[in-house]
């Protein structure tokens, strides 16, 4: 393992940036992105300083009946409205400069904000994305602009009565009342809607692991895993971690706190990622 800078980017020690800057200039990059990317973007983080405690619904309860759809639809209405007009900070920015120059074999990311496909990126989005909606029934897929405009309708004013709630990192907001809220079914066939990204007890689908195996497993000892913005706690950005120090091939962790990964890792930075990803793309 190399060394790990603790730091913030703007008072850590010249040489270490530019030391992994020069370690990745040359080298072919496979790029994991989580959650940490995005808050400057004002996305919450949940594992960052001062992240509230993650309860997100399990897929499991959300097929359990219309009472806990009804909590989903109404705190993901409130919390659409605000990550909706989320835009790409330099971060994003950067990685897709990087990617169009060549210098990104693939972009996979844990954030289903789609900021990297709104900065220009061609990224992999491992946990699908909240602009998308997925019907169980005739498995139909669907912008969820369309669907915001039937809630809406549906709920006329429920936004305003609830502008005070706080946000929360899965794209949703604090709220425990919802009882009044009204979900509509499927356009076409009357079933049930679901946004379409992988909730926890869903597995990723099999063909974008894959594709992520291979990406890095092309990378052999000459390229880099690159790890920016996730703490790397659940096991489907781990995975790739540990598949890449297995083959030797080096990882490189940028992120602000501990990460599962660290003890894998050939550099770990604890600075910000969109000040780090700007200096690496001008390098």
């Amino acid at each position: 393992m190399g060394w790990a800078a603790s730091e913030p980017l703007s008072t850590a020690p010249t040489h270490q940036i530019s030391e992994v800057i020069e370690f990745l200039r040359a080298r072919r990059l496979v790029v994991l992105t989580g959650a940490g990317l995005s808050t400057d973007s004002g996305v919450p983080d949940y594992r960052g300083p001062s992240s509230p405690a993650r309860t997100p619904m399990t897929f499991q309860e959300f097929l359990s009946g219309p009472v806990a759809r009804q909590r989903y639809w109404a705190r993901s209405h409130l919390g659409w409205s605000r990550i909706g007009v989320a835009l790409p900070n330099a971060g994003h920015h950067a990685l897709a400069a990087m990617e169009a120059a060549g210098r990104v074999d693939l972009l996979v990311t844990q954030n289903v904000d789609g900021l990297h496909e709104a900065a220009g990126s061609q990224a992999l989005a491992l946990h699908g994305r909240v602009a998308d909606v997925i019907c169980l029934g005739c498995r139909r897929t669907s912008a969820r602009t369309a669907l915001q405009v039937r809630l809406e309708a549906l709920n006329p004013g429920y936004a305003d009565r609830h502008v005070q709630v706080a946000s929360r990192p899965d794209g949703d907001v604090e709220l425990e009342e919802t009882s009044d809220f009204v979900v509509p079914g499927c356009a076409d066939c009357g079933g049930i809607l679901k946004p379409d990204v992988v909730f926890f007890g869903e597995n990723v689908p099999a063909p974008r692991v894959q594709r992520c195996y291979d990406a890095v497993d092309a990378l052999g000892s000459q390229g880099v895993l690159l790890v920016a913005g996730s703490s790397l706690t659940v096991m489907s950005g781990f995975r790739f971690v540990r598949r890449a120090a297995r083959a030797g091939t080096p990882v490189v962790i940028v992120n602000r706190g501990a990460t599962r990964g660290d003890e894998l890792a050939t550099y770990k930075l604890d600075v910000g990622c969109s000040e780090f990803l700007t200096a690496l793309a001008r390098g």
